[in-house]
């Protein structure tokens, strides 16, 4: 057999075995990212094969917890595609000014600058005491982070920039105070964020939400994972919600997109229609 091979073997026996332990599903991630992942993940633990990862996985928590941090870091920052924000402000906070109250989901915070990010423009556009933000994600140690809404000081001047990109006419560091090596997000923000666990492979709807946000999270997943996601998605969206998705994902190839419309294609921003359209096939 070639070395490819057993490699490939390898590791759908390791998917299958965290699957099996600990009930989390990467079986229908992108095998590219996946053994992407596995692979650092095998080099920086001094390991030769991705087949001697398994019994240790399999009788070690600890070192499952390790692999699935592995498994599930992002790169994230403040104000991330600043367009996208300014997209956000310009096409949705106007009509989203009208609910007496709303409900935010935003899946895969990861470290938590995201939901910072969206409080922050709630905030600005006086709907931060009327919002609550539920963000969740897979991996604990993130959710930790999220939670502590602590990050290196060295990051600041890019949070900065992208923040003053957004057409934003205030400072940003009115939104933390900074120590010498650190900032801390002000805590009327924290207030308004929940962060939980929710695993997006195998978790239930978040129901009667009025805006959900999953960006760059589902270029991992394969087509029908996706669907599945999608799916639950729009199950937790009120009619005339809006979902937005990262710059390199699309409802484009899914049938979901008949109910739905595009208000900003590049910043990939969509709205559930208010009344469900008849005219889609069934199948």
């Amino acid at each position: 057999m070639l070395e490819q091979e057993i490699e490939e073997i390898e590791q759908t026996l390791l998917l299958e075995a965290v699957f099996l332990c600990y009930g989390y599903d990467f079986r229908n991630y992108s095998q590219a990212t996946m053994r992407r992942r596995i692979r650092q993940f095998v080099a920086k633990n001094n390991l030769e094969t991705i087949g001697e990862l398994l019994p240790r996985v399999i009788r070690e928590p600890s070192f499952f917890q390790a692999l699935l941090f592995e498994f599930s870091v992002t790169v994230t920052e403040m104000f991330r595609d600043p367009s996208f924000y300014r997209s956000l402000r310009k096409e949705v906070i106007p009509l989203l000014r009208t609910y007496p109250f709303i409900k935010i989901w935003l899946a895969g915070c990861a470290t938590g600058e995201e939901a910072y990010s969206i409080a922050i423009l709630l905030q600005e556009e006086g709907m931060l005491e009327k919002s609550t933000i539920f963000a969740t994600d897979i991996n604990g140690d993130s959710l930790v982070k999220a939670q502590k809404g602590i990050y290196p000081l060295k990051q600041v001047r890019a949070y900065t920039e992208n923040y003053q990109e957004t057409g934003s006419s205030c400072s940003f560091s009115r939104y933390y105070h900074a120590d010498q090596k650190h900032i801390i997000m002000d805590r009327a923000l924290k207030k308004k964020i929940t962060f939980a666990h929710h695993n997006l492979v195998s978790d239930q709807v978040f129901g009667e939400m009025h805006l959900i946000f999953c960006r760059n999270v589902m270029i991992y997943f394969n087509k029908k994972l996706q669907e599945r996601v999608l799916n639950l998605f729009d199950q937790s969206l009120i009619r005339g919600g809006f979902l937005c998705l990262g710059n390199r994902e699309s409802l484009r190839a899914f049938r979901l997109s008949e109910q739905y419309t595009s208000l900003d294609m590049r910043n990939k921003i969509y709205r559930k229609h208010m009344i469900h359209s008849h005219n889609h096939h069934s199948g």
